[in-house]
């Protein structure tokens, strides 16, 4: 076979640290498009006749330009003069169920048993290096070959009762992807063998994946599928800090920016007028005297007072002609002296009645501004302020981040020099490549990665074993020696530090001038807006209601209630920058300063977490502690 000294093996692609270290360049796209060169390699070999049989992590390699190699043929099954020549070997992980617990010199493998290896390998592709049936299941702990051998698809939409297992925290599900994506997975792990998507099955979903993808908006070396509603990767870094994608262009500090141009654009900003209330609401022509509603009280409250007279003259009489009944006219004459007495006409309705009339005005302002595009451009500039707040304090932001780099270089020399070791690479009893690739799905990748309450979460994984990777991480830390003295990975920190910060000092530059922009172009449609509000039918109308309730209520001699029109401006948008790229040798950490921070969420009960500090640095820890003993790495 010829040599292929080039290509890495597979799940070195899809292991996000491994990956950052051996195909740094590559995102989301060059993965989907690795899958698609992986399903054509497979069906090559098939259209020979041959069936591989041991399809597995380590046969496929792969090249910087995504291109596939399959090695290890000699074990391939095949037919020659009548004879079939088995394959005997085989990787449990990558084993369809109807092969688990059979000895494979006994078995003539097909091309369904290499379509379900096929669907294993391009799901570890897809999936960040999770494997299809290592989740969380609801019943006693399970090996991997056991859930595989009960079909236990831990990603299933349709069997989710029937599998009782869900998928790792964190992990990406199948309702993130086209519908041919999701529905080849389900076939691929469903009950029936003969239903599993072939090679070309799988270049036809493939693709169509490939064409659904989208670019962030944020990160530029972010792609995510559409019908995940918003970028995975992005939503990912806010829970664990780490990047899948980095940009790494971003490492270069010396982004040309226009500081004297940027502030100049900064000061028109902050002068440019906006048309007020008062220059929006036309002033209403004074009311002819009192509303037909007041009118109509004052009447009523004048028959009364004449009634109450009425009443009182009436117990005057009485009590002359027939003093001896003298107590039914004292009663008389007070029940009249109480209706005369409220002769005044009660304010309080009138009151109401200018507080409705005013709640009309602004929500007829309200109107008028958005039909005329103000709205638009009050948030344009709500955000601009947001932006030029982060401007202003981009300098400090840059020196806080670059003391607190200082501040925990040893830990992260320490989390750099632990990610050496690959826990696939581990040579501990007990862990076999089963095992090794469920702590893997559960994202225990390094010796980094190891801590007691982050592997007893994985299934399987009990106190012995539990103790097993422990002594294995003490090992390799025991064997860390701080190095004080600068070195190569500090200024690569530093740079790629320096970098993020420029590239968003240039973008908030560049949205500032963009802003500018935006509010220059409106002026002219702005300062149209008085005149247009003079002639608004509706809002005239609204302000002479209220004008004429304020005239009832100066007529009454009544206080009248302070206007609440106001021009609602949009609440500004916080201007949230890129998360930092984090290369594989650089512990995660969570945004600070400038970026918007998002406290992770506990992996078992959900609650907010909490930095914490330990024996091995610092790391999240379950607000709920210690009633729940959850943790994320930092």
């Amino acid at each position: 076979m010829r040599l292929v000294p080039t290509h890495r093996e597979l799940h070195e692609l899809y292991s996000p640290k491994s990956r950052q270290h051996h195909f740094p360049k590559s995102d989301y796209r060059f993965l989907v498009h690795a899958a698609l060169n992986v399903a054509r390699a497979v069906g090559e070999v098939h259209q020979t006749g041959c069936v591989i049989g041991d399809l597995n992590h380590s046969g496929v390699l792969v090249a910087q330009d995504a291109t596939v190699a399959i090695i290890d043929a000699d074990s391939f099954q095949f037919r020659r003069n009548g004879k079939t020549y088995p394959c005997v070997v085989g990787v449990p992980e990558f084993t369809p169920p109807e092969l688990h617990g059979i000895r494979f010199e006994n078995v003539e493998r097909t091309i369904e048993h290499d379509n379900f290896g096929l669907a294993v390998a391009i799901f570890h592709l897809l999936f960040m290096g999770r494997h299809p049936y290592a989740g969380c299941y609801k019943g006693p702990d399970i090996s991997m070959g056991e859930a595989i051998a009960q079909n236990r698809f831990a990603f299933s939409l349709t069997r989710q009762a029937a599998t009782r297992t869900t998928p790792p925290p964190g992990a990406l599900t199948l309702d993130m992807f086209p519908d041919a994506v999701s529905r080849a997975f389900e076939n691929a792990f469903g009950l029936t063998p003969g239903a599993r998507p072939s090679a070309m099955d799988w270049i036809y979903a493939l693709k169509a994946l490939k064409g659904s993808l989208n670019q962030c908006s944020k990160v530029k070396t972010h792609y995510y599928p559409s019908a995940a509603g918003g970028c995975i990767w992005c939503k990912l870094i806010a829970n664990s800090g780490f990047d899948m994608f980095p940009d790494l262009t971003a490492v270069e500090s010396n982004i040309p920016t226009d500081v004297r141009g940027t502030e100049q654009a900064i000061r028109e900003i902050l002068a440019f007028r906006f048309p007020t209330v008062a220059d929006l609401l036309p002033a209403a022509a004074t009311p002819r005297g009192a509303s037909n509603a007041l009118n109509q009280a004052r009447s009523g409250k004048r028959g009364s007072a004449f009634m109450g007279l009425l009443m009182m003259g009436g117990a005057v009489a009485g009590f002359i002609s027939v003093a001896p009944a003298w107590f039914v006219w004292i009663g008389l004459a007070i029940w009249g002296w109480l209706i005369f007495s409220n002769r005044e006409v009660d304010p309080g309705p009138f009151q109401q009645a200018f507080k409705n009339a005013d709640e009309s005005v602004q929500r007829e302002l309200n109107a008028f501004v958005k039909r005329n595009g103000m709205t638009e451009v009050m948030k344009v500039r709500a955000d601009l302020d947001a932006a030029i707040g982060v401007y202003k304090g981009h300098d400090d932001a840059l020196a806080r981040e670059l003391m607190e780099m200082k501040s925990n270089r040893e830990s992260r020399q320490r989390q750099a020099y632990l990610d050496r070791f690959s826990v696939r690479r581990a040579n501990i009893s007990g862990i076999g490549p089963a095992k090794t690739a469920t702590l893997i799905s559960f994202g225990i990748e390094t010796a980094a990665d190891v801590n007691h309450s982050a592997v007893l979460r994985v299934p399987g994984f009990g106190d012995v074993m539990t103790g097993k990777l422990m002594a294995w991480r003490r090992g390799h830390e025991s064997r860390f020696r701080y190095d004080r003295t600068p070195n190569a990975q500090d200024i690569a920190d530093e740079r790629a530090l320096r970098g993020r910060f420029a590239a968003e000092k240039a973008k908030l530059e560049s949205t500032i001038r963009n802003g500018l922009g935006t509010l220059r172009n409106a002026k002219a449609r702005l300062d149209a807006l008085p005149t247009r509000a003079r002639s608004d039918g509706a809002l005239t109308d609204a302000i002479a209601v209220r004008a004429q309730a304020e005239q009832d209520l100066r007529a009454l001699g009544a206080s009248i209630p302070a206007s609440t029109v106001s021009l609602m401006m949009t609440p500004p948008i916080r201007f949230t920058p890129p998360p930092s790229p984090i290369s594989h040798t650089t512990a995660p950490t969570p945004p600070q300063t400038i970026a918007t921070s998002s406290t992770p969420t506990c992996p078992c009960c959900g609650s907010l977490m909490r930095q914490r500090s330990g024996r091995y640095g610092k790391f999240w820890g379950c607000s709920q502690y210690p009633r729940c003993r959850g943790t994320r790495n930092i």
